[in-house]
């Protein structure tokens, strides 16, 4: 899932390749996010946990039982998110994990929520200025040879020979994924259904120390047999390619994807494809 231009409206802050590192509160901020999304979106990240505020009794429910720093995890990027929410002028709200493990975001907002090892990252907009919100951070290190042939194609294998050839400092096998990673957390919302990786194809692009990419929906994937739903056609769904961007350093990829309002299928005028599909329609 790539985009070849930036997104409208995108910061134009140039992103360094070691992420310039800062402050705000308690927690060290490369800021590397914020650089990647449109103005309309509060975007904030932390390479440490953050100690306040407290979580809502909804959320605390939810990590009683986990180990304690998945509980830190879980509570910075909300601390984060809540951030954000008051940056677009929002009080702060509970964003508690649905049955499919998805945050919920408050009425009128869209948002996103990332973390691997040694950061945390949260984006929200408003739902008239986007219809969706995508971003993931990952290790910025070479895919396992084992999980590359699982979430890539052939052509996308293709197309990663040849970035490697011309920029080998780049795990672009890792940018890739995470440009996937990032569509699906635009795709579920709007459509409320599975998206497997060969479901959809990536092409990236390099500038400087970070890029674009673009990512779109594509027929015929080679596990679609594993599928309860096996004539699931992701481009029969009338989803959009959409555009991100990308940024490697410091130990992280990040990728970022935003929806504006209105490019999006409405689900509440759905229709079927001839798959007996459940198709989303403008």
């Amino acid at each position: 899932m790539s985009r070849r231009t930036a997104a409208p409206g995108a910061r134009t802050t140039r992103t360094t390749k070691a992420f310039a590192s800062g402050t705000e509160g308690t927690a060290a901020v490369s800021g590397v996010v914020r650089t990647l999304l449109p103005r309309y979106a509060a975007a904030l990240d932390s390479t440490q946990e953050l100690t306040g505020p407290a979580l809502f009794a909804a959320e605390l429910r939810q990590v009683a039982d986990v180990s304690p720093g998945r509980r830190d995890e879980y509570a910075t990027v909300r601390r984060l998110a809540r951030a954000c929410l008051a940056e677009l002028g929002l009080p702060p709200a509970p964003l508690v994990r649905g049955a499919d493990g998805a945050p919920g975001w408050p009425p009128g907002t869209v948002g996103s929520l990332t973390h691997c090892r040694g950061y945390r990252a949260a984006a929200v907009a408003r739902a008239r200025d986007a219809d969706g919100l995508g971003i993931d951070a990952e290790p910025c290190a070479p895919l396992p040879g084992r999980v590359l042939a699982q979430v890539t194609s052939a052509a996308e294998r293709a197309h990663l020979a040849e970035l490697a050839a011309a920029r080998p400092d780049v795990p672009w096998c890792r940018v890739l994924f995470s440009a996937k990673e990032a569509y699906y957390k635009v795709w579920y919302p709007a459509t409320g259904c599975w998206l497997g990786f060969d479901d959809a194809e990536v092409a990236l692009r390099p500038d400087a120390e970070s890029g674009t990419f673009v990512v779109r929906p594509v027929s015929g994937g080679a596990r679609r047999k594993r599928r309860a739903d096996a004539l699931f056609d992701p481009v029969a769904t009338g989803f959009p390619a959409l555009r991100g961007r990308w940024a490697a350093g410091a130990g992280v990829v990040v990728t970022a994807i935003a929806a504006p309002a209105g490019s999006l299928p409405c689900p509440a005028q759905a229709g079927r494809t001839a798959t007996g599909t459940l198709r989303c329609a403008q």
